[in-house]
């Protein structure tokens, strides 16, 4: 499943191989492919993109089985030739630089990369069913043909007004639906449109054909899913071309994140579904598609999975595919970094299904260093090297001259510790606009770091020096740029070190967030309900701000006149002896 164009959260991919399902690849936060063998849960490969760190994985797909030679193999007899088996090899992945990156699990290494017709980020790739072709969709608005074989662009042609975030092939390989703002089906032998379809008011995510048979009848269907849509929704393509409503809907939990489909061949035949939501449940669906359907039908059974401690927590689930039989189905839960991947039987007459699992004892991940490579790409003198997380590749490093570089030794300090920056402050030097050129300028920065720091190990020598300063602009941008964890400490510190300045400029930045959190429930009447005694203490708090400052100013003032008395009386002994 293609992520979504940055229309929403981005989402990890995480596909299973087709037909027999023994591989799964997965795109984690660091960028990096990895491959798990399903049957001997293990890390079968690991692939470091030569750019993971600015050019991120953004969608993945398996390309059809085929024959692939692994090694060096002995001459079969002619009654063994009928029984070669296909196996899935080539894997399709689409970057966030516009590049496409073609990498097969029987080298262990990169196939070919596919690059120079996209100018924008790629959400989503598709294969040809039956020739060497792959489809590429972008943020640029353009769907790219490319020919395998070669290694370049077939055909190139501007899809929506908007990125074109999920595709799909019909199962005969003579339609392309597409989806932008607008959902398209594209004859691929002329490239032009032979339908549209609206629905959907965010991106659509997930494109799937649900039906094997031809256009030209009313029985070819394909549902459709999008980002922050709990439902998936149904379309059939009619002959006489009404066909702009969904006809069926499948409700869920959240937004699908991966899907996987057993196509019907006839009318007599159900569509199978199973739909793994961004919550991590997953929902598994049965329907006869004949027609319209009013009501949006409820999944027949949900999957759940949590953990086997006293106060049980979800388990999220990262991909589901169904066997051969109804009640099976292989199960990927856990992290994306150390996935578990599970064969179950799933009791589909209940309504809602509960697996529990001990993470920590099923995910018993042993690396086989004989089978698993990890590729590094080689960077040779000709490369170019690129600054992580600039998308497009668009800003090489350049080396530096020599005049820059003496110009940097000249210019470069070394970090000070706090004891030299404390004696860098002499407050009574600095001018209004800025310090001398001979000495190091001042920032109000340098003043708050110092300032939390004082405060947490509470030492009086970097608050004394903080506290001289009586600018009045310094003293506010010093505040503001403080943490909120540090305010209600500079409050208590300034009211002991007596700096009114100061105290005046904390009392106004908690009057700030106060005033705020009033207007925020102000515009949300939903949360006063919720949190009305919240809302009543800081009103009530607000109100007697002002009072309380000057009840502490009368009491500060009695204080020193009770310890001025105090001093002015006689010592205890010469009363007794008067």
């Amino acid at each position: 499943m293609a992520a979504d164009g940055g229309s929403s959260s981005l989402q990890l991919p995480c596909v299973f191989s087709p037909k027999s399902r023994q591989f799964l690849a997965l795109c984690a936060q660091d960028g990096r492919l990895r491959i798990w063998n399903t049957d001997s849960k293990t890390l079968h490969q690991e692939y470091v993109p030569s750019a993971h760190l600015s050019a991120t994985c953004t969608c993945i797909a398996w390309g059809p089985c085929r024959t692939v030679k692994e090694g060096p193999q002995r001459k079969k007899r002619k009654s063994e030739a009928v029984q070669v088996e296909e196996k899935a090899d080539l894997l399709a992945m689409g970057t966030a630089a516009g590049t496409v990156l073609i990498y097969s699990t029987a080298k262990g290494a990169l196939h070919c990369t596919l690059d120079g017709a996209h100018s924008g980020g790629v959400n989503c790739v598709q294969w040809h069913p039956e020739e060497s072709l792959l489809y590429s969709g972008s943020d640029d608005t353009n769907i790219v043909e490319w020919d395998l074989q070669t290694g370049k662009t077939r055909s190139k042609w501007k899809a929506d007004r908007a990125a074109v975030t999920s595709l799909c092939v019909s199962p005969d390989g003579k339609l392309l639906l597409s989806a932008g703002h607008i959902i398209k089906m594209w004859d691929l032998d002329t490239k032009e449109v032979y339908r549209k379809f609206t629905g959907h008011s965010t991106a659509v995510t997930t494109l799937r054909f649900a039906t094997t048979r031809p256009p030209d009848s009313n029985g070819l269907y394909f549902l459709s899913g999008a980002a922050h849509d709990r439902l998936l929704s149904v379309w059939q393509v009619r002959e006489d071309g009404k066909d702009k409503n969904s006809v069926v809907s499948f409700t869920l939990t959240d937004e699908p994140q991966h899907i996987d489909l057993v196509t019907s061949n006839s009318k007599e035949e159900a569509v199978r579904l199973a739909v793994v939501c961004k919550d991590g449940q997953l929902h598994l669906f049965e329907h006869f598609l004949n027609g319209p359907c009013k009501k949006p039908l409820s999944p027949s059974c949900t999957v759940q999975m949590s953990d086997t401690k006293e106060s049980p927590m979800p388990i999220p689930l990262l991909a589901a595919v169904l066997g051969a039989d109804t009640r099976t189905v292989m199960l990927a839960y856990g992290s994306h970094l150390q996935p578990v991947m599970e064969k179950v039987e799933i009791n589909t007459a209940e309504r809602h299904v509960c697996l529990t699992r001990d993470v920590q004892t099923t995910l018993s991940l042993s690396m086989e260093t004989t089978v698993s490579k990890v590729k590094t790409p080689i960077v040779n003198a000709k490369s170019k090297v690129l600054v992580p997380g600039l998308p497009g590749h668009q800003a090489p490093l350049k080396g530096t001259s020599q005049g820059s570089e003496k110009r940097k030794k000249d210019t470069d300090t070394k970090e000070m510790s706090i004891a030299e920056r404390l004696g860098e402050i002499d407050l009574s030097t600095i001018s209004e606009k800025g310090a001398s050129k001979g000495t190091a300028s001042l920032q109000t920065d340098n003043f708050a770091v110092l300032l939390v720091q004082g405060l947490e190990s509470n030492d009086a020598s970097i608050l004394n020096k903080v506290f001289q300063t009586r600018k009045d602009m310094v003293i506010k941008k010093t505040v503001a740029r403080l943490p909120l964890s540090a305010v209600l400490p500079l409050v208590e510190e300034t009211k002991l070190w007596q700096k009114p300045l100061w105290v005046l400029s904390c009392c106004l930045l908690k009057c700030f967030y106060l005033q705020l959190i009033h207007l925020c429930i102000q515009q949300l009447p939903d949360l006063v309900t919720q949190l009305g005694v919240l809302y009543h203490v800081i009103e009530s708090r607000v109100k007697m701000f002002h009072k309380l400052t000057k009840l502490h100013g009368k009491l500060y003032l009695l204080m020193t006149q009770v310890s001025a008395n105090i001093c002015k009386c006689p010592p205890r002994s010469l009363l007794f002896d008067v």
